[in-house]
Protein backbone atom coordinates (compact mmCIF):
# COMPACT_ATOMS: atom_id res chain seq x y z
CA UNK A 1 0.00 0.00 0.00
CA UNK A 2 1.85 2.85 -1.19
CA UNK A 3 0.93 6.61 0.90
CA UNK A 4 1.05 10.04 -0.34
CA UNK A 5 1.00 12.94 1.39
CA UNK A 6 0.03 15.68 -1.32
CA UNK A 7 0.68 19.17 0.43
CA UNK A 8 0.20 22.61 -0.44
CA UNK A 9 3.87 24.72 -0.06
CA UNK A 10 7.22 24.03 -0.39
CA UNK A 11 9.41 22.94 2.80
CA UNK A 12 13.19 24.29 2.57
CA UNK A 13 16.30 23.10 4.53
CA UNK A 14 14.94 22.96 8.03
CA UNK A 15 14.22 21.01 11.31
CA UNK A 16 10.97 19.98 10.02
CA UNK A 17 11.95 18.23 6.73
CA UNK A 18 14.80 16.43 8.62
CA UNK A 19 11.80 14.91 10.84
CA UNK A 20 9.19 14.14 8.26
CA UNK A 21 12.91 12.80 6.04
CA UNK A 22 13.84 10.27 9.56
CA UNK A 23 9.82 9.10 10.01
CA UNK A 24 9.15 8.39 6.32
CA UNK A 25 12.54 6.78 6.35
CA UNK A 26 11.78 4.61 8.88
CA UNK A 27 8.59 3.89 7.69
CA UNK A 28 9.91 2.80 4.71
CA UNK A 29 12.56 0.29 6.12
CA UNK A 30 9.89 -1.37 8.86
CA UNK A 31 6.49 -1.09 6.94
CA UNK A 32 7.68 -3.27 3.75
CA UNK A 33 7.60 -6.48 5.64
CA UNK A 34 3.76 -5.62 6.64
CA UNK A 35 2.50 -4.18 2.89
CA UNK A 36 3.19 -0.57 4.67
CA UNK A 37 4.76 1.70 1.97
CA UNK A 38 6.54 3.16 0.52
CA UNK A 39 5.29 6.75 1.40
CA UNK A 40 5.88 10.16 0.31
CA UNK A 41 5.15 13.77 0.26
CA UNK A 42 4.32 15.53 -2.74
CA UNK A 43 4.68 19.52 -2.68
CA UNK A 44 2.49 21.25 -4.55
CA UNK A 45 2.89 25.29 -5.12
CA UNK A 46 -0.04 28.17 -6.49
CA UNK A 47 2.62 30.39 -7.33
CA UNK A 48 0.11 32.88 -8.23
CA UNK A 49 -1.77 33.09 -5.04
CA UNK A 50 -5.17 32.28 -6.43
CA UNK A 51 -6.03 30.73 -3.47
CA UNK A 52 -8.19 27.30 -2.49
CA UNK A 53 -9.55 26.70 -6.03
CA UNK A 54 -6.55 26.80 -7.34
CA UNK A 55 -4.67 24.79 -4.50
CA UNK A 56 -6.96 21.75 -5.05
CA UNK A 57 -6.63 22.27 -8.80
CA UNK A 58 -2.36 21.37 -8.33
CA UNK A 59 -3.95 18.86 -5.47
CA UNK A 60 -6.45 16.89 -7.73
CA UNK A 61 -3.12 17.08 -10.15
CA UNK A 62 -0.91 15.03 -8.17
CA UNK A 63 -3.29 12.41 -6.50
CA UNK A 64 -2.79 9.12 -7.50
CA UNK A 65 -5.64 7.17 -9.03
CA UNK A 66 -8.26 5.33 -7.04
CA UNK A 67 -6.49 6.27 -4.24
CA UNK A 68 -8.45 6.36 -0.45
CA UNK A 69 -8.70 10.76 0.14
CA UNK A 70 -8.01 11.48 3.52
CA UNK A 71 -8.27 15.61 4.17
CA UNK A 72 -6.43 17.02 7.27
CA UNK A 73 -9.10 19.39 8.52
CA UNK A 74 -10.10 20.77 12.00
CA UNK A 75 -13.12 19.68 11.10
CA UNK A 76 -12.39 16.08 10.68
CA UNK A 77 -11.88 13.28 13.33
CA UNK A 78 -10.03 13.36 16.15
CA UNK A 79 -8.82 9.87 16.42
CA UNK A 80 -6.02 8.12 18.85
CA UNK A 81 -2.79 6.74 17.25
CA UNK A 82 -4.13 2.76 17.51
CA UNK A 83 -7.65 4.09 15.88
CA UNK A 84 -5.12 5.50 13.11
CA UNK A 85 -3.32 2.04 12.63
CA UNK A 86 -6.16 0.09 12.43
CA UNK A 87 -8.11 2.56 9.84
CA UNK A 88 -4.39 1.96 8.00
CA UNK A 89 -4.42 -1.79 7.96
CA UNK A 90 -8.03 -1.69 6.92
CA UNK A 91 -7.00 0.31 3.43
CA UNK A 92 -4.28 -1.57 3.41
CA UNK A 93 -5.98 -4.88 3.84
CA UNK A 94 -8.73 -3.52 1.00
CA UNK A 95 -5.54 -3.04 -1.71
CA UNK A 96 -6.24 0.60 -1.55
CA UNK A 97 -3.26 3.45 -1.64
CA UNK A 98 -4.36 6.19 0.64
CA UNK A 99 -3.28 9.96 -0.66
CA UNK A 100 -3.28 12.43 2.55
CA UNK A 101 -3.96 15.90 1.65
CA UNK A 102 -3.17 18.63 3.77
CA UNK A 103 -4.04 22.12 2.61
CA UNK A 104 -2.84 25.79 2.62
CA UNK A 105 -3.11 28.99 4.82
CA UNK A 106 -6.90 29.22 4.06
CA UNK A 107 -7.57 24.69 4.10
CA UNK A 108 -9.00 22.80 1.90
CA UNK A 109 -11.31 23.97 -0.96
CA UNK A 110 -14.92 23.12 0.03
CA UNK A 111 -15.31 20.84 -2.95
CA UNK A 112 -12.74 19.04 -2.22
CA UNK A 113 -13.23 18.48 1.21
CA UNK A 114 -16.46 17.41 -0.04
CA UNK A 115 -14.68 14.40 -2.09
CA UNK A 116 -12.44 12.99 1.26
CA UNK A 117 -13.15 9.36 1.79
CA UNK A 118 -12.21 10.61 5.45
CA UNK A 119 -11.12 13.04 7.51
CA UNK A 120 -8.48 13.22 10.08
CA UNK A 121 -7.93 16.74 12.74
CA UNK A 122 -5.08 16.67 15.10
CA UNK A 123 -7.26 18.74 17.84
CA UNK A 124 -8.94 21.90 17.79
CA UNK A 125 -5.93 23.99 17.51
CA UNK A 126 -4.95 24.83 14.27
CA UNK A 127 -0.86 23.97 13.59
CA UNK A 128 1.01 25.41 10.94
CA UNK A 129 1.08 23.21 7.59
CA UNK A 130 4.79 22.53 8.04
CA UNK A 131 4.47 21.26 11.55
CA UNK A 132 1.14 18.88 10.25
CA UNK A 133 3.42 17.59 8.23
CA UNK A 134 5.80 16.77 10.77
CA UNK A 135 2.96 15.36 13.20
CA UNK A 136 1.52 13.45 9.96
CA UNK A 137 4.62 11.69 9.39
CA UNK A 138 5.24 10.64 12.77
CA UNK A 139 1.90 9.38 12.80
CA UNK A 140 2.40 7.31 9.63
CA UNK A 141 5.18 5.68 11.07
CA UNK A 142 4.10 5.05 14.72
CA UNK A 143 0.92 3.44 13.08
CA UNK A 144 3.29 0.93 11.23
CA UNK A 145 5.04 0.62 14.60
CA UNK A 146 1.75 -0.53 15.96
CA UNK A 147 0.59 -2.95 12.80
CA UNK A 148 3.90 -4.42 13.28
CA UNK A 149 3.70 -5.10 16.82
CA UNK A 150 6.77 -3.15 18.04
CA UNK A 151 7.02 -1.48 21.41
CA UNK A 152 7.57 1.83 19.94
CA UNK A 153 3.75 3.23 20.84
CA UNK A 154 3.57 2.47 25.13
CA UNK A 155 -0.42 2.97 25.97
Amino acid sequence: MKITVVAVGRLRKSPELSLIDDYLDRFNKAGRSFGLGPAQIIEVEDKKNLGMEAEAALIERALPTGAVLVTLDERGEVISSPDFAQKLAGWRDGARDVAFVIGGADGIAPALRARADYSISFGKMVWPHMLVRVMLSEQIYRAGQIIAGTPYHRV
